[in-house]
């Protein structure tokens, strides 16, 4: 039975997490939108403005200085960027804390891709458009900060995508064969993928017909252990001995409730992927698929700053984001 006084933190940090959500300056600045229309990148329309929190990052001036490496964000299947619907936040939480720790707006971006809308998400594969829309808001905030290296944080498909996004080279699991250019995996320092599915979907082993999970660019798991038959998308992701930087870290939980079967696919945890550094799997039943990603925001700092896990307590990181 949680004590009295326990209650009362509790019900003081939600009051003050609520604030800050409700305060959080989402969109892009006018800073970053003008530079973003003078360099050719006005096309793309990474704003987003046509969705509450479509898009967060940018300057406030030319003096606003950049002193950490910039994060970058990939949220996941029909998330928003900075949203306030529920669960389908993208990364508000991760955001915010990263602010409360000395970040800020100009060292953190993050732009909506895909219709951000829930209903929608069988729809979504790592399409061409996709990949480079993301390719170019990844390019676009390396210029536009000067910075010599970004990080970089998936959740979920987010995490499939920025890794051919970082990855670079031809993307040969399309209709029509593609290329992203250059690997940008020597501009990442630390690259964290929570979540995701690199080894396919258990909700897609009989299902390869539903769009997101089809056998060619999408998380069609294969149909035997190996596993035999992932989607050409995975598998030459996965064959791809390039790291996403110089330090990559994986979040897990046994108790996701969309991957399912303990994340686990085909005798394997799905959300390790090949050129992964290190993982923690989280074992209790709060970490769910889209709460991890809020509930690991301290563990996502301490990963970023020191390049391994720490030693933080679970039950302490999740009273703070509740």
């Amino acid at each position: 039975m949680p004590s009295q006084k326990n209650i009362l933190i509790f019900s003081a940090l939600s009051c003050l997490l609520n604030v800050a959500q409700a305060d959080l300056d989402r969109g892009l600045t006018t800073h970053f939108k003008d530079w973003l229309n003078a360099n050719g990148y006005g096309k793309y329309g990474f704003d987003r403005s046509e969705l509450v929190g479509g898009s967060f990052g940018g300057k406030e001036s030319d003096d606003d200085s950049v002193t950490h490496f910039p994060i970058v964000y990939f949220h996941g299947n029909s998330d928003v960027a900075v949203g306030t619907d529920g669960e389908f936040n993208g990364f508000t939480k991760s955001i915010e804390y990263f602010m409360s720790k000395g970040y800020k707006k100009s060292e953190l971006y993050i732009t909506t891709w895909g219709p951000a809308n829930k209903d929608k998400a069988s729809d979504q594969t790592h399409s061409q458009e996709y990949l480079e829309y993301l390719r170019a808001f990844t390019e676009a905030v390396l210029a536009y900060t000067g910075s010599s290296k970004i990080n970089a944080m998936g959740h979920s498909m987010g995490v499939t995508l920025a890794r051919r996004i970082i990855k670079g080279g031809k993307v040969n699991a399309a209709s029509n064969p593609f290329n992203l250019g250059v690997s940008l995996a020597n501009k990442v320092d630390t690259f964290i993928g929570i979540a995701g599915g690199n080894y396919g979907l258990t909700a897609c082993y009989v299902a390869p017909i539903i769009q997101t999970c089809n056998s060619l660019n999408g998380f069609y798991p294969g149909y035997a252990i190996g596993p035999f038959g992932l989607s050409s998308y995975l598998q030459e992701l996965n064959d791809d001995s390039i790291q996403e930087g110089s330090y990559t870290f994986g979040l897990m939980s046994s108790y996701d409730d969309l991957i399912g079967a303990g994340d686990i696919v085909w005798g394997r945890y799905t959300s390790k992927w090949p050129t992964m550094t290190d993982s923690k799997v989280y074992d209790s039943s709060e970490y769910t698929h889209m709460k991890l990603k809020e509930l690991t925001v301290e563990t996502q700092y301490q990963l970023i700053t020191n390049h391994k896990f720490g030693h933080a307590n679970d039950s302490n990181e999740s009273l703070f984001l509740q």
